[in-house]
């Protein structure tokens, strides 16, 4: 590497990917869990009227890029509220270890890029899920269901909304390298020490070994995660083992 001489790439990719995949996962499993559940919650004709007024909103924070609003929570929570630190990991000056100190300054650093990685995806997953759902709503086994008497609470989870998953877990595969791509400047933009910085700090530094290990690695996580969802899938669709 020619901007952490005489680190070599790896030791610095292997440095910066833990907060890069911690961030990644955390932010990615909270938008598609709160995403799916409230995408079919808008779709159910039984749910509280005042859940269809989540639409437009989550239209426009859909089309809100990540680090436009995560400028907008640096401004709100770090300049006007001062409630939550501007950037960084953990606290300057403060030692890495394994405590729950550490751990409390760590978490806390990371709430504004993850709210804005958050905020961001839970509108492209709540309006792909609510699309999928009403599709799932017409078909002749949610009748049938009805017909029987079985519980709307088990009609809503064991048969619509378990099989209107299953486009949204096709989907998160493909949807990870956006959001792997997408918070390289949500890294620079809260000095967060991620695979995102080291990106920022080889382009300005011409380091092009740095920058192929950096796409390496996205390209990297787009495959493993396409492969963790084709070991999901048949937990969901039990067809598929067949």
């Amino acid at each position: 590497s020619i901007s952490y001489y005489p680190k070599k790439v790896d030791r610095a990719l292997l440095r910066a990917l833990p907060w890069t995949v911690g961030l990644l996962a955390i932010s990615t499993v909270l938008s598609f869990a709160a995403g799916s559940f409230f995408g079919a919650m808008m779709a159910w004709p039984r749910a509280p009227g005042f859940m269809r007024r989540f639409v437009p909103m989550f239209m426009v924070l859909s089309a809100v890029p990540y680090y436009l609003l995560g400028l907008i929570l640096v401004y709100i929570f770090a300049f006007v509220m001062r409630i939550l630190p501007l950037g960084g990991a953990y606290s300057s000056g403060t030692i890495p270890q394994l405590d729950l100190d550490f751990l409390l300054d760590v978490i806390r650093h990371g709430m504004l890029p993850a709210l804005s990685i958050v905020l961001t995806s839970v509108g492209f997953w709540a309006l792909g899920m609510r699309g999928v759902m009403v599709t799932v709503l017409g078909e002749d086994y949610l009748t049938l269901a009805e017909a029987k008497g079985l519980p709307d609470r088990r009609i809503f989870f064991a048969y619509a909304m378990r099989n209107a998953l299953l486009p949204q877990v096709t989907s998160l595969a493909i949807a990870l390298g956006t959001v792997a791509s997408g918070s390289v400047l949500v890294e620079v933009v809260f000095n967060y020490p991620g695979i995102g910085w080291l990106l920022y700090n080889a382009l300005r530094s011409s380091d092009y070994y740095m920058v192929q290990g950096v796409t390496f690695f996205l390209i990297l996580t787009v495959a493993v995660s396409v492969l963790i969802v084709d070991m999901i899938y048949p937990l969901l669709d039990p067809r598929i083992e067949r």
